[in-house]
């Protein structure tokens, strides 16, 4: 630990968080539908696609309308993806003659991708022919990404507009949010990262000879174009089992750097485009500082921690000064380890370059509680954003229980209904992450695939439903997860945490779309103030910390946990 990490830490959260504002401003434009430096070029290609699906963007949708189109398009990608896996034997560009995906594995990740989780049971590069990669998983990643940042456009809209009837046209949002920022922010990016080393091809592998002069087959394939578009659409699923680990997805500091912060760039975005165009600027900046708050402690904390032995080889070998390095980036320190774990912890995003059980207990605890809290810190492209509002909504409605009026927030009275959608939105992870997980606990073929009792052991089961149910894609390694039973349950759980959550969001942005826009008279309480981040750091902390401190806390659940898996295994 020195002044180097620190200031490298503090780079590269600077670095992220001032490219979200061009970016949030040139998405308010995309999010309004006004026009941009991009019109001549896209504005065509953004007609043929309207004309080609019979779309009309000048018929808004209510939030059922709007929500019933998020879910028959992600239907539609998931039922496209499984497909793919299942046949991908039968299928071209399949150079090394991979068979097609077994039936409980391609739904997990089929459900994985399109829900924005990149959950990976499997080794991409010995699993997935070309096709799968380009064809399934590198489109699901554009689209399930697109699909997030649609509803944060309308949620911002909701509270932007004045006794609005619809939320937009879930349609035309995901085309122009594909057209207009992801795809040439990806294809300029990919082939920046081609320059600087990442494969790029179409080739299966490439045959070396070792220093022992064996023979090994080196894999190879469309690595760029898919490492891209994982970091930027807070995705995860890279190319390689390894992800950003791999030296052919991150070969030096400088890819090291991009990757970093892509994979919050959007996401801050997310919040400067709410605030431009729910006319609330300064509010948003509220909720971007409580982001970064969170952010930087959390790669703080994980900074000190990881600067140090782990407690046991400390207490063991007396080594108080060794950095715990095990697992972790060697080529770029445990700054960039700390930095890299927080924001992609944070961010839903499962692109991890560094294997999280190998942390200390307070590491690797820090990465568990930020993805308990959700995707709000800065989250998901989109589902960051509506994430912290949703929070938000709670945080004004406890303010309002305090002076006894009723609350508001951004210009709209947050009543009984809202809150109780937004109640509706935050049991929804707890619900998936711990529900699965007591059953998990003491199932027998369950508990077969954890390597390991104890505390460690249920930190493996409750990291693994945790990261299913936050959308996030991490693993805490030792956990045997290509299994029918964590396949399928892990499957339900992505589900859940972004389907089923979804569906709140939206039915609080419908209804305070219909509601109108108010000024902010002497009785407002204020939300563009440091108070109003107090409060709302303290309603995001206590609610994570009620899913994460309860099961590891109560010493008999660990010691009836160690007893079923010595059984079971």
């Amino acid at each position: 630990m020195n002044w180097q990490g620190w200031a490298e830490i503090a780079f590269t959260l600077g670095v992220t968080v001032a490219l979200g504002w061009p970016i949030g401003v040139y998405m308010a434009r995309v999010w309004e539908g006004r026009s941009t430096w991009l019109d001549p070029v896209l504005r065509p290609v953004e007609r043929v696609f309207y004309a080609a699906a019979g779309v009309d963007t000048s018929k808004g949708q209510g939030w059922l309308g709007y929500a019933s189109a998020f879910l028959a398009f992600n239907a539609a990608g998931f039922f496209a993806l499984y497909a793919i896996l299942r046949l991908q034997g039968a299928l071209p560009l399949n150079p090394m003659h991979f068979a097609g995906m077994a039936p409980h594995l391609a739904f997990n990740t089929a459900m994985s991708f399109v829900s924005n989780t990149n959950w990976q049971s499997y080794a991409g590069e010995s699993t997935l022919s070309n096709l799968s990669q380009m064809v399934g998983l590198t489109v699901q990643n554009f689209a399930s990404a697109a699909a997030g940042i649609a509803v944060a456009a309308a949620m911002a809209r909701a509270f932007g507009s004045d006794r609005a009837n619809t939320l937009g046209n879930f349609w035309a949002d995901l085309v122009r949010v594909t057209l207009y920022i992801l795809l040439p922010v990806c294809l300029v990016f990919a082939l920046v990262l081609v320059a600087l080393g990442v494969p790029q091809t179409l080739a299966a592998h490439v045959d070396a000879t070792t220093l022992e002069g064996a023979r090994q087959g080196i894999a190879l394939g469309p690595v760029a174009s898919q490492e891209i578009i994982k970091q930027f659409g807070t995705n995860g699923g890279g190319f390689f089992n390894a992800n950003s680990a791999h030296p052919f997805e991150n070969p030096n500091a400088w890819t090291n750097l991009i990757e970093e912060v892509a994979m919050n760039a959007l996401s801050f975005g997310c919040v400067v485009a709410f605030g431009i165009v729910a006319l609330a600027r300064k509010e948003a900046r509220a909720l971007l500082v409580a982001m970064v708050v969170l952010l930087a402690a959390a790669a703080a904390t994980i900074y000190v921690n990881e600067t140090h032995a782990t407690p046991a080889l400390a207490h063991a070998a007396r080594v108080v000064a060794t950095p715990n390095m095990e697992g972790k980036e060697v080529r770029f320190g445990p700054a960039s380890s700390a930095v890299w774990t927080a924001m992609t912890t944070g961010a839903s995003d499962g692109g991890t370059n560094s294997t999280i059980e190998s942390f200390t207990p307070l590491g690797g605890g820090m990465a568990l509680f930020m993805i308990k809290l959700g995707e709000i810190l800065p989250g998901g492209v989109g589902s960051g954003l509506y994430g912290i509002v949703v929070m938000a909504v709670i945080a004004v409605f406890v303010a309002g229980l305090m002076v006894g009026r009723t609350p508001e927030y951004l210009g709209k009275k947050i009543e009984a209904r809202e809150v109780k959608y937004a109640v509706l939105a935050i049991l929804i992870l707890p619900v998936a992450i711990l529900g699965f997980a007591a059953v998990a606990a003491i199932y027998p073929v369950a508990l077969k695939s954890v390597s390991a009792s104890g505390p460690h052991g249920l930190t493996e089961i409750l990291y693994a439903y945790s990261s299913a149910a936050g959308n996030n894609g991490s693993a805490f390694a030792g956990l045997n997860a290509n299994t029918p039973w964590w396949n399928v349950t892990l499957g339900i759980g992505m589900a859940l945490g972004r389907f089923a959550y979804v569906i709140p969001v939206l039915a609080i942005a419908g209804a305070v779309a219909a509601k109108p826009k108010l000024k902010p008279t002497a009785g407002t309480l204020p939300t563009d103030g440091v108070q109003f981040v107090g409060l709302l750091l303290g309603v995001i902390l206590i609610l994570g910390g009620l899913q994460y401190f309860p099961p590891l806390a109560l010493g008999p659940i660990v010691e009836h946990f160690q007893m079923l898996h010595a059984v079971a295994r």
